[in-house]
């Protein structure tokens, strides 16, 4: 068995309105393993994150889940891969059913994956155990339960089909820090318990640091670097990983300005999208995107600047 859980190759969306949203983008997620992908607001994670999924169908590219595309999937087949591959989104208050108690939220996603009656009410309050709450919580209503309460629901409701791989979209950007750290730390046991996979989609860098063993960084629409988590902190490539990195409080860096503002995606500057902010860019940087080159194993960027790093001898 591969170790590989999810491959995306080249994937490119661009919408009705012209706007470019992710171009070439290609990642994997192993077994057991947290993918961080983080970026500016716009930059196309969400979108990445709905191909993957299968919620959106690419313009080019493709997805493979455990060896099999998902392009050319019939609905049956999908439903099926739905319980492998589930999703917490940001908000819980809104992806939730005001007029559902938690038990019935939960016990719908049981239902829809052929689950029998006589088995979905203990695997729900099993599942609510799992994330820190008790068989009380399965019978209020969203509005009775805090925002922390509400997302380990969402977080109970995708792990009720014991899926490979949820995607977690922006899903502790609404949470006060303290409420985050408790969540980001019940992701890292239910990972160590179960050995399920994350894509942690998120813009906090500091919320990726923690629970991520792969960070890919997006900048308008693709990967402009990716790397072991602790080696892209220590060692960043990518002018704007060095940026993003130099403004997260608490770090020693000097701190790297960025010029200007995120570019438009639906008219985006010539060659590097990131040249007109980037501090040392070139005038060879205006003739075409550079391709993602490797820096160090496993660690590669987007940049002309970038080349093996030198190992102490």
């Amino acid at each position: 068995m591969t170790t590989e859980l999810l491959r995306a190759e080249g994937l490119t969306k661009t919408f009705g309105n012209g706007v470019r949203a992710v171009s070439d983008v290609s990642l994997s997620v192993a077994r057991g393993e947290t993918l961080g992908v983080v970026g500016e607001s716009g930059c196309g994670k969400s979108t990445t994150g709905k191909m993957l999924l299968g919620l959106l169908a690419p313009d080019s590219g493709s997805v493979t889940f455990d060896g099999e595309p998902l392009a050319g999937l019939g609905n049956a087949e999908l439903r099926a891969l739905r319980a492998r591959l589930q999703v917490v989104p940001q908000n819980p208050q809104t992806s939730l059913n005001p007029r559902l108690r938690v038990r019935q939220s939960i016990e719908f996603n049981l239902r829809a994956h052929g689950v029998d009656r006589a088995a979905r009410r203990p695997r729900v309050l099993e599942l609510l155990e799992r994330v820190g709450l008790t068989a009380a919580h399965a019978e209020r209503f969203p509005h009775e339960l805090s925002g922390g309460q509400l997302q380990r629901v969402a977080i109970a409701r995708a792990l009720a089909t014991s899926p490979d791989l949820v995607v977690c979209d922006e899903a502790v950007s609404a949470l006060d820090k303290s409420v985050q750290a408790q969540v980001l730390n019940l992701l890292a046991d239910l990972q160590a318990e179960t050995g399920v996979a994350f894509l942690f989609i998120s813009h906090d860098l500091a919320v990726v640091e923690h629970i991520s063993d792969r960070v890919a960084v997006m900048y308008l629409g693709r990967v402009v670097e990716i790397a072991p988590a602790q080696q892209l902190w220590s060692n960043p490539q990518h002018p704007y990983t060095q940026a993003l990195l130099s403004a997260t409080p608490g770090r020693e860096r000097e701190r790297i300005v960025l010029s200007g503002d995120l570019p438009n995606p639906a008219n985006p500057p010539s060659g590097c999208g990131f040249r007109t902010r980037c501090p040392v860019a070139e005038d060879v940087c205006a003739d075409s995107w550079p391709p993602l080159t490797e820096a160090a194993p496993g660690h590669r960027a987007a940049c002309i600047h970038v080349g093996p790093v030198a190992v102490p001898g």
